[in-house]
């Protein structure tokens, strides 16, 4: 094809309109230029799917029919002219791992028509938004799946998720393991058919017309116009723009199944590679316990059998290293349900592990000029109606406690009571300690530091041991400061979190900067100072980051600290705030080097996040194993016979003297089960003694990795042992 100068060039409709019942085979023929006609084509393929019309149809008859205009589009920055009418996919037909392209910044099927000026892009299943599409995908095979072995199944939302995707239905009766697997096998036929993923544009009323059986779609079709940002996982099916339907077609033109969806899709069932799926879960529509229980399925699905096959085999590594199962096995901390749910109590050696950790942060935040405080664990209502904090998180905040109250003689009101509430958060009270009474200049900045215990009612479903809990201590530091110190600070602040994070074996960074949404509350003038301030500290300490326009709290911009862990999962961690709101509804000053009162800067800093959370992340990252210097018991005294235990205890005084943390094992088993319970209990060193070693004043020093040096001095291995601790060595 090439460029030509508007002529039409005439021949008959082809066969397959009139094959296929179409009507507007006159239409096409009467057409006053061949673009017309291919465009025509399209919009039958999109509007009827019956009629049999594939993409491969369409292209075939371009090339032997359409003489065409040339358009101008850029792709992947390089600027080319394509004959107008070419798809996505003519343009990236050969490129097997493309699936869907991006044009001006909006990700679209590969049945895009291009138009003049487009700026395109190729999308790659292994890409992120590949994967996306890819799962979103696999998500409609699994509900059509559904709908094939369970008629009466009704549509939920099916939208992907990092790692996977669900699908909600409302079923009679739980689905069964035994269910997925016929499930999987019905996807599995689904596949293999080639079925296509059509789009068309339908009105409102359409849609109700064709999903007039689909209770949840008709409420999402009512949620269009941007309502259904508020509707967990809405979004991938309607949004203000045009409702789509997308129809999964057969080779024969047969509409096999639809749904309500914004897509895009993978081009054919046949671009899905791989998929699982791994379990089925309660789910309340639209997150709103109020609303039915619905069925979840979740599953996942990858560009590769390999990847698939990678991340299945990180799921079981990740499920041995789960801190829950680990805190019951190594004896750690429990969740007793005489308790209630969320709330840990601390067994003696997680409460050691523990201990260590707070006793060598408050040391680092002695030797970071920081000054400890402490608040009370409840607080009058108006405190956190003077935050803010009951405004914008009271769902999240335990119900309140009514007291105060007075009544006569009588049993009438003399006196009304009060609320007093759990506190969610410190910041209110440091705040007050600030303002507690004159501040100059000379005093900031001011950096408060307190292990704080807060209460949030986290909902049921999302409850998870150390990692979500409802009663939990922040590592919470609020910094006051003048405007000038603020970027001097922030740089400060982000070395010494990250310097501490390593500390504790921690080295994999990257960072997110949110910035100011676009309702927000305050001074540009400020928000702008803020935000250029974190930017800086981000660039002083090197850290990789990336920035979140838009995503910042109404009130501050923030850094998000994430760490990798061992087996190469993220997790947000720290948190630098810089808080333009506090210190005026507080009414916080401070008196200028001029004498006049001036409004501190308030930086929010929480450097684990929480203890309880930070220690769950340690032990998965460590799978049970923690260094030396952390281990709750760091040696075990093994004796070959009861006679070495006098010997072994003499050893064990020594390394008390210390600091060490000894443990004799003075049990019944036998020599090797001993060792084989320390190594359970991950134990970083045994120290083994018999007859040879108590005559030679020595040890069997023996490492957690099983490696093992016999006739050690005492005092040799004392100082080893001594030594790795002291410096925190990651072991």
């Amino acid at each position: 094809m090439g460029q030509h100068d508007g002529g039409f060039v005439e021949h008959d409709a082809p066969t397959w309109l009139t094959d296929h019942r179409v009507r507007g085979a006159e239409i096409y023929s009467e057409a006053a230029h061949a673009d017309l006609q291919y465009l025509f084509l399209l919009y039958v393929r999109a509007q009827v799917p019956s009629s049999g019309l594939t993409q491969t149809d369409i292209n075939f008859y371009a090339r032997e029919h359409v003489v065409s205009e040339q358009i101008r589009i850029v792709v992947a920055g390089v600027e080319r002219q394509v004959d107008a009418g070419t798809t996505a996919a003519g343009l990236f037909g050969e490129e097997q791992a493309v699936i869907a392209a991006r044009i001006g910044g909006d990700l679209v099927d590969l049945a895009r028509v291009l138009a003049d000026g487009d700026k395109i892009e190729p999308v790659v299943i292994s890409s992120d938004d590949g994967r996306a599409i890819l799962r979103h995908s696999t998500a409609h095979v699994l509900a059509q799946a559904v709908q094939e072995l369970f008629p009466d199944a009704k549509l939920g939302i099916g939208p992907p998720v990092e790692n996977g995707f669900y699908y909600d239905f409302d079923v009679s009766e739980p689905f069964t393991p035994e269910d997925l697997k016929r499930l999987e096998k019905q996807m599995q036929r689904i596949i293999k058919e080639r079925q296509e993923f059509v789009r068309r544009e339908v009105s409102d009323d359409d849609a109700r017309a064709e999903l007039a059986g689909e209770p949840y779609k008709l409420e999402l079709i009512g949620l269009k116009g941007g309502a259904a940002d508020a509707a967990e996982g809405a979004s991938a099916e309607v949004g203000s723009g045009e409702l789509t339907i997308y129809d999964n077609v057969r080779r024969g033109g047969e509409v096999a199944w639809k749904d309500l969806c914004r897509g895009p899709h993978l081009p054919t069932t046949r671009n899905i590679p791989a998929f699982k799926l791994m379990r089925v879960a309660g789910a309340y529509w639209r997150g709103d316990e109020k609303n039915p229980q619905l069925q979840r399925i979740y599953g996942t699905a990858w560009e590769t059998k390999e990847a698939q096959q990678e991340y299945l085999d990180r799921l079981a590594e990740a499920e041995r290293r789960d801190h829950r199962k680990l805190g019951a096995e190594l004896d750690l901390f429990s969740f007793p349900e005489e308790i209630g749910s969320g709330l840990a109590v601390w067994h003696p050696k997680g409460g050691v592990v523990r201990r260590v950790m707070e006793e060598y942060s408050r040391i680092r935040h002695e030797d970071g000029g920081y000054e400890f405080v402490y608040t009370p664990h409840i607080t009058k209502g108006a405190l956190f109606e003077r935050s803010g904090h009951l405004d914008f998180y009271k769902d999240d905040l335990y119900p309140p406690v009514h007291v105060d109250a007075e009544y006569d003689a009588e049993g009438n009101l003399r006196k009304p009571g009060q609320d007093y509430y759990l506190k969610p958060m410190n910041c209110p009270m440091h705040t007050l300690i600030f303002k507690s009474r004159g501040r100059s200049y000379r005093e900031l900045p001011l950096r408060l530091f307190e292990f704080g215990m807060v209460y949030r009612y986290e909902r049921s479903g999302v409850v998870h041991g150390l990692a979500r809990s409802r009663g939990f201590s922040q590592d919470d530091s609020h910094i006051f400061c003048t405007p000038d110190q603020l970027a001097g600070e922030l740089a400060s602040l982000l070395d010494f979190v990250l310097g501490l994070l390593r500390d504790y074996g921690l080295s994999e960074f990257t960072a997110e900067l949110s910035t100011r949404p676009e309702k927000f509350v305050g001074d540009i003038a400020d928000w702008n100072h803020a935000e250029a301030a974190l930017e800086e500290a981000l660039k002083k300490a090197g850290l990789a980051y990336r920035i979140n326009e838009g995503d910042g709290a109404f009130y501050a911009p923030k850094i998000d600290v994430h760490v990798t862990d061992a087996i190469g999962r993220s997790w947000q961690l720290s948190t630098l705030q810089v808080d333009l709101q506090t210190p005026a509804r507080f009414e916080a000053e401070y008196t200028a080097a001029d004498g006049s009162r001036q409004r501190p800067y308030m930086i929010h800093r929480a450097l684990f996040g929480s203890i309880e959370r930070f220690f769950g992340i340690l032990l998965e990252h460590y799978a049970g194993a923690f260094p030396p210097w952390l281990a709750p018991v760091q040696v075990v005294g093994i004796p070959i016979a009861d006679h070495h235990v006098p010997y072994l205890d003499d050893v064990a005084a020594k390394l008390r003297a210390h600091g060490i943390r000894v443990d004799i094992d003075s049990s019944d088993d036998r020599m090797q089960k001993k060792i084989r319970n320390a190594q359970k209990q991950k134990v970083p060193y045994m120290l083994i003694a018999g007859d040879d070693d108590a005559a030679k004043g020595a040890v069997s020093f023996r490492y957690r990795d099983g490696s093992q040096k016999n006739g050690v001095p005492v005092d040799d291995a004392v100082a080893e042992i001594v030594d790795v601790v002291r410096r925190r060595v990651q072991v």
